[in-house]
């Protein structure tokens, strides 16, 4: 029998989004009206100003729209696929894990605070948020041990639990906290 479940996880913005949503603003502004200022010395510079004004309205929408991002978590049988939608047109998978392939698996980042991971995959809403993101460490045949920060809910975490192997079962539902 096949399993799939899906989640679709809206990241959260943050002063980064909204800072480069406010300098995208203040360009829009400032570059064409610098352009206007030159007219008095080149007498085209006006049109030119114009013109980038009406570009930089589009190059704006582009920016705030660029900053609309989801996370698609997805488990088919025994595949964790992690994919990043940006702005509902533009689709990225992020990873593509064997949940047998994932060593450790929890909420918080105690145990993997002090760790070295070549390959950290960043898709939670928050990614500062520590206590509400689960952290799970895997091996890649290509970086080695990796670090996967996500917001699964149970459905996710139940669709998992029947590929997992049985020392991370014994750790995530059998040991007392």
């Amino acid at each position: 029998m096949d399993i799939y479940n899906e989640q679709v996880v809206k990241r959260d913005k943050t002063a980064k989004t909204l800072l480069i949503k406010i300098m995208a603003v203040v360009l829009l502004f400032v570059v064409p009206l610098s352009f206007v200022l030159l007219a008095n010395v080149i007498p085209y510079m006006a049109m030119v100003g114009f013109f980038l004004f009406i570009g930089g309205i589009y190059i704006v929408w582009w920016v705030f729209s660029q900053q609309k991002v989801e996370y698609e978590y997805s488990v088919s049988n025994d595949t964790l696929v992690i994919s990043k939608i940006i702005s509902l047109r533009k689709r990225k998978q992020l990873v593509r894990v064997s949940i047998k392939e994932i060593q450790s698996m929890e909420k918080g980042d105690k145990n993997v605070k002090n760790r070295h991971f070549r390959k950290v995959y960043v898709a939670a809403k928050n990614e500062h948020n520590a206590d509400d993101n689960t952290y799970a460490v895997f091996k890649n045949p290509l970086y080695g041990n990796c670090l996967l920060v996500f917001n699964p809910n149970e459905d996710i975490i139940n669709a998992m639990r029947p590929h997992m192997n049985s020392d991370l079962v014994k750790q995530l539902y059998y040991t007392k906290k």
